[in-house]
């Protein structure tokens, strides 16, 4: 697709951005299950706003690559048609 060097850096981000959610969430479940094994509000509490933090950066990648991607997808399926 000859990507620019500044879609690149956008992409490489969000790819970054979701791997640094994933690594703090997963760094915080095991934080939560090392101080309080068994079951509590608070420690499933913050397990979910973990969970939910990776989803705005999985959401938040997934529209940086449409904006990126977009313009040679829909130039390629204009110049076919």
């Amino acid at each position: 697709m000859h990507l620019g060097a500044s879609d690149w850096c956008w992409l490489i981000a969000a790819i970054a951005l979701v791997w640094i959610a994933e690594g703090l969430n997963t760094a915080v479940e095991f934080v939560c299950d090392a101080l309080h094994p068994e079951r509590h509000p608070l420690i499933r509490n913050a397990k979910d706003i973990g969970a939910a933090a990776v989803l705005l950066a999985a959401l938040a990648a997934a529209a940086i690559g449409a904006i990126v991607f977009w313009p040679h997808i829909s130039g390629g399926i204009i110049h076919q048609g």
